[in-house]
C-alpha cells in the first residue's frame, strides 16, 4: 500500500511542484529576513540560497514530465545534490556559530565558478554583508542555521523515501 502510494507521488505533478513551491518559500523567506528584517546573509548563508535554487530547478524538471524516467533521475540527482550540499553547509554555519574562533572564518565573497557569478548577476540576492559567526535570530531558541539543518535532512529524507519510486522503471 505505501510503495504504491510512493510510486504514484513520485510520477504526480503535484509531488514535483510541492518541491518547487517548498523551495520557493525558503527563498522568499530567506529574502524577507534580508530586507524585511535587516539581516544580513552571509557567505554560507548565500551557499544555502544556492542549495534552495537547485532544490527549486528540481522541481521545475520534475513537473516537466514527471512520468518519463530518464527526466524523473535528473530531477533527483539535482535533488539530492542540493539538499546534502545544503545540509553539510548548514552544519558548518551551525559549526561556526555554536563554536566561534577567530581562526576560523568563512569569506566575505562567494566562491562562485567564473562562468556563474551569481553575486555579480544578482547581488541583491546572492551578495554576502553578514558575518558568519553571528547569530542575528533565533526562533524557540533555534537559530536559523539550526533550522535550515532541519529543512535540508527533511529534504534529504523526503528524496530518501521516494528514490526507489523515482528511479522504478514502471511507475
Amino acid at each position: 500500500m505505501i510503495l504504491k502510494f510512493l510510486n504514484t507521488w513520485a510520477i504526480s505533478r503535484r509531488s514535483w511542484l510541492l518541491l518547487f513551491l517548498s523551495a520557493a518559500a525558503l527563498e522568499l523567506a530567506a529574502l524577507f529576513f534580508q530586507y524585511g528584517l535587516q539581516l544580513n546573509p552571509c557567505v554560507m548563508c548565500i551557499y544555502q540560497r544556492v542549495a534552495v535554487v537547485g532544490l527549486a530547478i528540481a522541481g521545475i524538471i520534475g513537473m516537466l514530465a514527471p512520468a518519463y524516467r530518464p527526466l524523473r533521475i535528473m530531477a533527483a540527482l539535482i535533488w539530492g545534490v542540493s539538499a546534502i550540499w545544503g545540509l553539510k553547509i548548514a552544519m558548518a554555519l551551525n559549526d561556526l556559530q555554536q563554536h566561534p574562533s577567530p581562526f576560523a572564518t568563512c569569506s566575505f565573497t562567494p566562491e562562485f565558478p567564473a562562468w556563474l557569478p551569481l553575486h555579480e548577476w544578482l547581488p541583491e540576492m546572492f551578495m554576502p554583508t553578514g558575518m558568519c559567526s553571528e547569530i542575528p535570530w533565533r526562533f524557540m531558541g533555534i537559530t536559523m542555521a539550526q533550522w535550515m539543518i532541519v529543512a535540508f535532512a527533511v529534504y534529504v529524507l523526503m528524496l530518501a523515501l521516494f528514490a526507489t519510486a523515482i528511479v522504478r522503471k514502471k511507475a
